[in-house]
């Protein structure tokens, strides 16, 4: 999200809100309220996660770690254990979204006589 650079996070939550709000500007009033707390949430953590890919991409996706004397390693990093729970998270929630915005329809088919022509046509 290059777009987001420099931006504070309350910036890019308002940016995906607005984002957000756009696509679900078709659903009917009852609809909207009750996505409010979806739409919130799925733009805090679009921002969050914004905000965890440039941790990531500063500090890499291990750490190393010492657990007493002897035991020590290298790990995945917390901000990579947050990210992979929180994308899942906001998948779900875009998800529940999309599902609510309503199926376009699909214009019926009007005969106007060109098929039956067509088919019609001895060869």
């Amino acid at each position: 999200m290059a777009k987001y650079e420099g931006k504070t996070k309350e910036q890019i939550i308002a940016a995906e809100k607005r984002k957000l709000g756009g696509i679900y500007k078709k659903l009917d009033e009852k609809t909207k309220k009750s996505t409010e707390n979806l739409v919130e949430e799925a733009a805090f953590m679009g921002a969050s996660l914004h905000e965890l890919r440039q941790k990531i991409a500063e500090k890499g996706y291990t750490e190393e770690y010492q657990n007493g004397a002897n035991q020590k390693g290298v790990k995945k990093s917390a901000e990579v254990e947050i990210y992979n729970t929180m994308i899942k998270n906001y998948m779900a929630v875009i998800k529940q979204l999309t599902d609510l915005v309503p199926k376009e329809q699909v214009a019926t088919k009007t005969n106007d006589g060109f098929e039956d022509f067509v088919n019609g046509r001895d060869d």
